[in-house]
């Protein structure tokens, strides 16, 4: 039977209030904290290029890039939020109450800031490919910037009435020190997971369908005309393809996010009551937080742009031209 003095403490002069360490193997530990802190650094830095190429080069000022612009920043808080998930690793928080607190608010912020990104750009390419006439006055720059600047606002509202009572009391519902952890109330949970989970999902299913199957009839459309088109038919077709393309692209993004949001909902749906614990469930939350370093690579396996222009950034030829 383990005895106090073999019980590893995260505070140990304060053996009746500290917290217990979370026991591992120190091999096992080691190749955690590498793991987690190359995909942290990896997830700033891929991200990091996406924010300087779509803010640097004129030609990628359209309205989707801006709403990847703005997947890309809250991706890039994510990999700076994973530097603070390797403090949970053995399952003590040592930075205060109060920061606890802000790291779960800011990281409730950012990933609400996600979904409705993906709902903005499931909407983008809906009216791209299935009332593409409509376009270029439906979706304009300065709309899609007061939708991006909505998002981000509403997350930050949303998310502090819902921790309205952690914010106000920090620290209030652990039950040891060296813990980080937030409740949430059931009515609260279930708001929650409607609002961030089913209705997002929802649309985003309901929206990518019709893209898909009016995808699937203009490429069909667009491979039996091709070899009779004129000249200024064969730009519209060369535009339809690019629209497609792009539909095909960011369809894969939201299918990744999807796949890594899915499981987290499912362990919360679960549990047994509202009470998370942030070093619990680490394998959901790891996925969920992997996904934006997902996203860049994508980018670089099917946008030319993206690898072009990265390629300008990395060689320092950026300082010298603001075209691609």
């Amino acid at each position: 039977m383990e005895t106090l003095g073999e019980t590893e403490l995260c505070f140990p002069q304060l053996l009746n209030s500290s917290c217990m360490k979370t026991k591992r193997p120190h091999v096992e530990t080691i190749l955690i904290y590498l793991v987690v802190f190359s995909v942290s650094l990896l997830t700033v830095l891929l991200n990091l290029l996406v924010i300087i190429s779509i803010s640097h080069f004129k030609q990628l000022h359209t309205p989707t890039n801006l709403l990847l612009l703005s997947l890309a920043v809250s991706d890039f808080f994510v990999g700076l939020l994973l530097l603070f998930q390797i403090i949970l690793i053995d399952g003590c928080w040592f930075l205060g109450d109060l920061m606890c607190t802000l790291y779960q608010y800011l990281a409730a912020i950012i990933t609400s800031a996600s979904v409705g990104t993906m709902v903005l750009i499931s909407v983008d390419r809906y009216v791209a490919i299935c009332v593409p006439l409509h376009y270029s006055t439906k979706v304009t720059q300065r709309r899609v910037q007061i939708c991006v600047w909505l998002c981000w606002k509403c997350s930050v509202i949303y998310n502090g009435l819902m921790f309205k009572d952690n914010l106000k009391h920090p620290g209030r519902f652990n039950s040891c020190l060296g813990e980080c952890m937030f409740v949430i109330n059931y009515i609260a949970g279930v708001i929650d997971l409607i609002v961030f989970f089913v209705a997002p999902i929802t649309v985003i299913l309901v929206l990518y369908m019709r893209v898909f199957v009016v995808a699937v009839t203009q490429a069909r459309a667009m491979r039996s005309h091709i070899a009779a088109v004129s000249l200024q038919r064969s730009v519209k077709v060369t535009a339809k393809k690019s629209e497609l393309k792009a539909a095909r692209t960011l369809g894969v993004v939201i299918v990744v996010f999807l796949l890594c949001l899915c499981p987290y909902y499912c362990v919360s749906l679960t549990s047994e009551d509202s009470l998370i614990n942030a070093s619990s469930a680490a394998s959901v939350i790891y996925l969920y937080y992997f996904n934006s370093c997902l996203n860049p690579v994508i980018y670089a396996l099917f946008y030319p742009w993206f690898r072009k222009s990265v390629q300008l950034i990395v060689t320092l030829k950026i300082l010298k031209c603001d075209l691609l």
